[in-house]
């Protein structure tokens, strides 16, 4: 579980630069320049991001169980993960109703994919995974709410357009994940 620890660190340690120093981010991107900085920024995150991931699969060889969950979480995971696709894809199509009224769906995206996995695995080692990936959205979409209030960001103009494509897109991509890769990803069948 310690591989998994530092990578969490790692990884959520990058993506906080943000939410806590903010200041210091801005210095380095004006020092180094925006380029480097998203480089330096992805390299980190991939390696926390690899590490975590690796850790995880380590800890679930042996794990220690906090309680044993009910079958009946796992389909509560299966419904809540439709409208964290919905809110993924969100976040990447333009001009939707989705973005424009709740803002940083991506944030509320990894809320609900945590808190859902949280509530459906009862070992230790995945409190501590998933409760830190929520923990870190929660302070991660307060962080950029207070952004956008202090710089006055208008919502995005949303079309009809743009959200049937975003939720047509997050279903599409929810029914492959769950029917085929999430079982190749993680070794564990989505809807079993």
């Amino acid at each position: 579980m310690i591989i998994m620890i530092i990578g969490l660190l790692i990884f959520l340690g990058a993506h906080s630069v943000r939410v806590f120093a903010e200041d210091w981010r801005t210095a380095q991107i004006q020092r180094i320049g925006e380029g480097p900085w998203k480089g330096i920024y992805a390299v980190i995150s991939v390696i926390g991001l690899a590490l975590a991931i690796w850790g995880y699969g380590q800890m679930r060889l042996d794990p220690i169980y906090l309680w044993y969950p009910p079958m009946g979480l796992r389909h509560a995971v299966a419904l809540l993960m439709i409208p964290a696709f919905v809110l993924l894809v969100a976040t990447y199509v333009p001009r939707n109703h989705i973005q424009a009224t709740l803002g940083h769906p991506m944030l509320l995206a990894v809320k609900l994919w945590a808190l859902s996995h949280l509530l459906a695995n009862g070992r230790v080692g995945d409190v501590v995974f998933f409760g830190a990936f929520l923990v870190w959205a929660i302070l991660a979409f307060r962080a950029a709410r207070r952004r956008d209030r202090a710089a006055q960001v208008m919502p995005p103009k949303a079309s009809v357009l743009g959200t049937t494509a975003t939720v047509v897109i997050g279903l599409v991509v929810y029914f492959l994940f769950a029917f085929y890769l999430h079982a190749w990803v993680t070794g564990v069948p989505a809807l079993a």
